[in-house]
C-alpha cells in the first residue's frame, strides 16, 4: 500500500489562495460533468448480488483453474486497471476480477469496510458464481486482506500471489490518511481540476484510449466516493488486525516485489521473511514501481503460471 494522494496534498498551499468564487465554480463544474459522464459511460464486466446490493465482476478466460484478482487500495477502477494482466493470463486462465463495493461499477455500501466485510463480500460474488476453488491474486493492500481471507477460507483458496503487496507490521502502517482533505478537495471540483493540468497518469502504458477515459471517469466518481474514504480509514486498523501473522504453513505464496520502490524501508527483506515462514514460497524481484501489472504483466504472468504448474506436477 502507499499514500496516492501524497501528490495532491503538496498542492494545498496553491489551493488556499484560490479565490472563493473560482471554487464555488469548479464544484458546479464538478457536479454536472459527474452527471454527464455517467451518462454516456459503456459498461463492463456482470453485476452479481451481494448484500442485498450488486457488485461487478470482469470474468475473462476459460482455463481449468481460476485465478481471482483484488486490487490495492485506491484503485477506482480494478476490472480495467487489471486489463494488461488478464489479457497475458487468459490465455490458459479463467481469471476474475472483483470489484470490491465502493470501486469500478460496484455500488457504495455503508458496512464498515474492515478487513472481514472485505472478504466476506467478495467471497460471496465468487460464491455466487460457484467458483469455490482458485489462487488469489492481490495487489498492495490486497496482502493485507489476504490474510483475513486466507484463514477464513483455507479450502477454498490454492496460492497467494502478491503484486507488490502490503504485508503486516511494514512501517508506516498506521500512518492516517487525511480523507477528510481528499473529500473537500474532491467536493469543491478541486481534485478534478488538478487531475486535468497534471500528466496523463496512462501515457505509455498498454491501455487503449477509450479504457483509459473510462478509469478517468470512474476516478473522477470513486476516488473520493464515501466507501472509498471509509476504507481509507479504517487502514490502520486493518493492518492492526493482523498484526504478526503470517499465512499458513502450507499455503503456498508466491510475491511479486517491485525493486525500484524504496518508498518502505527494508521493503525486499519484509517480502523474503513472508515468503520463508510458508513451506512453499517465492520472491520475484522485478523493475518497475508498485504498479506491476501495468509495466510487468508478461512476467507477472509467465512466472505465475510456471509456479502455479509447479504445484500442480506436485
Amino acid at each position: 500500500m502507499r499514500k496516492p494522494w501524497k501528490v495532491v496534498l503538496t498542492t494545498l498551499g496553491v489551493i488556499v489562495a484560490v479565490p472563493v468564487f473560482a471554487i464555488a465554480s469548479t464544484a458546479i463544474v464538478n457536479v454536472i460533468a459527474t452527471r454527464v459522464e455517467a451518462s454516456v459511460f459503456t459498461a463492463y464486466g456482470e453485476l452479481v448480488p451481494v448484500d442485498g446490493k450488486s457488485m461487478n465482476v470482469a470474468v475473462a478466460g476459460e482455463g481449468d483453474e481460476t485465478i481471482v484478482l483484488l486490487p490495492g487500495l485506491g484503485t477506482a477502477a480494478p476490472g480495467l486497471d487489471f486489463e494488461p494482466l488478464i489479457a497475458e493470463l487468459q490465455t490458459t486462465h479463467r481469471v476474475v476480477a472483483v470489484e470490491p463495493f465502493g470501486t469500478g461499477l460496484s455500488d457504495q455500501t455503508d458496512v464498515a469496510r474492515t478487513a472481514e466485510n472485505i472478504s466476506r463480500e467478495v467471497h460471496e460474488a465468487l460464491q455466487q458464481l460457484g467458483i469455490d476453488r482458485y489462487a488469489l491474486m492481490g495487489h498492495s493492500i490486497s496482502g493485507i486482506y489476504a490474510l483475513t481471507y486466507t484463514a477464513a477460507y483455507p479450502d477454498e483458496v490454492t496460492a497467494f500471489i502478491g503484486i507488490d503487496s502490503s504485508v503486516p507490521d511494514q512501517p508506516g502502517w498506521n500512518d492516517p490518511i487525511p480523507t477528510s482533505t481528499i473529500a473537500t478537495l474532491s467536493n469543491l471540483g478541486l481534485t478534478r481540476v488538478l487531475s486535468a493540468i497534471a500528466a496523463d497518469p496512462y501515457e505509455g502504458l498498454p491501455y487503449d484510449e477509450a479504457t483509459a477515459d473510462r478509469m478517468n471517469v470512474l476516478s473522477a466518481r470513486n476516488a473520493a466516493a464515501p466507501t472509498m474514504l471509509d476504507e481509507m480509514d479504517h487502514v490502520p486498523a486493518n493492518f492492526e488486525s493482523v498484526s504478526g501473522t503470517t499465512f499458513a504453513a502450507d499455503l503456498p505464496v508466491l510475491l511479486f516485489v517491485a525493486a525500484d520502490d524504496a518508498e518502505v524501508p527494508r521493503w525486499l527483506e519484509l517480502h523474503e521473511a513472508q515468503a520463508a515462514s510458508v513451506d512453499h514460497g517465492r520472491v520475484v524481484a522485478l523493475e518497475g514501481g508498485h504498479y506491476l501489472h501495468h509495466t510487468q504483466s508478461a512476467t507477472l504472468a509467465d512466472e505465475t503460471r510456471t509456479f502455479l504448474d509447479g504445484l500442480a506436477a506436485g
